[in-house]
């Protein structure tokens, strides 16, 4: 079985929820034809697009009895550090996306739909974990600049204004984002890289229960 088809359906522009279901149906295409017996999605909307793919490609219960060659995984590949750059832009998406699952978290929801992805709990440690990772391997972006805890927590400032000017002043306040802004910047920016990212966010999910 493979991974969730993290698109959501876009009743407000058809354009980008044709896009959306076509992603939907390229990713279950690929899961059927590399042998998986199974699937899922993130919205109920979009489990019609996945029977369809496999209904097609796979009329018998299982693909058991398809044989596939099996990749040749050795100790150095999985110690290949990984390349790419580092851009000024995913430094800040990653602070964006990080702050608004853990708004969403703190106040007791932990699936959120975020610029048409349903994300969960995975997408805010991928985003934390890179943001330490750089700040405390001394990364520099494509464009040059350097990676701190300064410029972390200056971005974080920049993003929660954005938000409050995106959602006004009583939803902003209300949402929790400035508890997520502060513990997000504490989780990127500390010595330690935390076990798990809603460990420290219980403390805030208790403060706003009480």
């Amino acid at each position: 079985m493979g991974g969730m088809a993290a698109q959501i359906p876009l009743k407000d522009d058809p354009q980008a929820n044709a896009r959306a279901l076509e992603k939907v149906r390229q990713d279950k295409l690929r899961e059927v034809k590399a042998g998986h017996d199974g699937t899922w999605v993130a919205h109920p909307g979009l489990v019609s697009v996945a029977k369809e793919v496999f209904d097609q490609f796979m009329p018998t219960p299982n693909q058991i009895g398809i044989a596939r060659p099996s990749p040749q995984i050795t100790a150095a590949d999985l110690l290949q550090v990984p390349e790419g750059d580092i851009t000024g832009a995913g430094v800040r998406m990653n602070v964006d996306i990080g702050i608004r699952y853990l708004a969403a978290w703190i106040g007791g929801n932990g699936c959120v739909p975020i610029y048409g992805l349903m994300e969960d709990a995975a997408t805010a440690e991928i985003s934390r974990a890179q943001l330490w990772q750089w700040v405390k391997h001394e990364a520099r972006t494509r464009e040059g600049r350097p990676v701190t805890a300064d410029s972390v927590r200056h971005t974080i400032a920049e993003e929660l204004e954005k938000m409050h000017g995106e959602f006004g002043a009583a939803r902003f306040s209300a949402g929790g984002f400035e508890q997520a802004g502060r513990l997000f910047g504490d989780l990127v920016t500390g010595p330690e890289f935390a076990e798990f990212l809603t460990l420290p966010a219980y403390e805030y999910l208790d403060d706003s229960a009480g």
